[in-house]
């Protein structure tokens, strides 16, 4: 499907496990394809990864503009960290990187939890649109979006914050959840006690909580004891591919 349809763009979420992809129709922020998904090459280095983000272009035979998500913080389109992903992406100039692999089309790449809350103001629940907002994605790792009347703040990576003796999402991730095969008890006192810390550092007025796991919401959203209100994501794990697809279409280059 080429770029006829002014409403569609074209998102990519790249993943520690996964590179997703999807056209997506801006004007009700649905997919019009069916979720395209590709295993993230191990070792997962930049040139491998572009490559992977050609190959979903050319499955949904899309010849537009692309929007890429990386699980890292981009700054003036170069990538600064790499927590899940291959070290190699540490400094690698994203526009050239994609543009080499992809061709001479506009392109847009930002933090993927980024992206999420981008889409999440967009087209889901209202609380994201109004007031101190801090969206968390639990997958990998956990990724963050601080967004404040719907503005965002770009490259929180909370995450990343020490908890204990190791980080945030080395603590309560849905990947460690899976690792250690804790119950849903286990897990959501681990993210209660995140959350928490998160909430006395930035005294957020409203938590929306993301990834494949808040598919299952009622079996731990109703366990945290925090004193902000605690939404489920209304686009789940595909609110990084909406995202990128929004990015692009509207200039959006950190």
């Amino acid at each position: 499907m080429t770029e006829q349809n002014p409403n569609l763009s074209f998102g990519v979420d790249i993943g520690g496990s996964g590179v997703k992809a999807a056209i997506v129709d801006l004007k009700t922020g649905e997919f019009v394809t069916e979720r395209l998904k590709i295993a993230t090459p191990q070792p997962a280095e930049p040139d491998a990864v572009a490559e992977v983000v050609l190959q979903l272009m050319q499955e949904a035979a899309w010849d537009g503009p692309v929007g890429i998500t990386v699980p890292a913080v981009v700054k003036n389109q170069i990538t600064r960290s790499a927590a899940n992903i291959g070290g190699d992406w540490i400094g690698t100039d994203c526009q050239e990187l994609f543009h080499r692999h992809l061709g001479d089309r506009e392109i847009a790449v930002l933090n993927d939890a980024d992206a999420a809350g981008l889409a999440e103001v967009a087209y889901g629940d209202e609380a994201a649109r109004s007031g101190a907002v801090m969206l968390l994605t639990f997958g990998t790792g956990i990724g963050s979006a601080l967004l404040m009347d719907g503005n965002l703040y770009p490259n929180s990576e909370l995450g990343h914050l020490p908890f204990e003796d190791t980080t945030s999402e080395k603590w309560a991730s849905s990947a460690v959840k899976e690792k250690e095969d804790l119950s849903f008890k286990e897990w959501a006192k681990r993210v209660d006690q995140v959350m928490h810390l998160y909430g006395k550092l930035f005294s957020p007025q409203t938590f929306v909580v993301g990834g494949g796991i808040s598919r299952k919401a009622d079996k731990w959203i109703p366990r945290l004891t925090v004193e902000q209100k605690v939404v489920p994501a209304q686009l789940r794990n595909q609110a990084g591919i909406v995202g990128a697809a929004m990015a692009v279409r509207n200039g959006f280059r950190p």
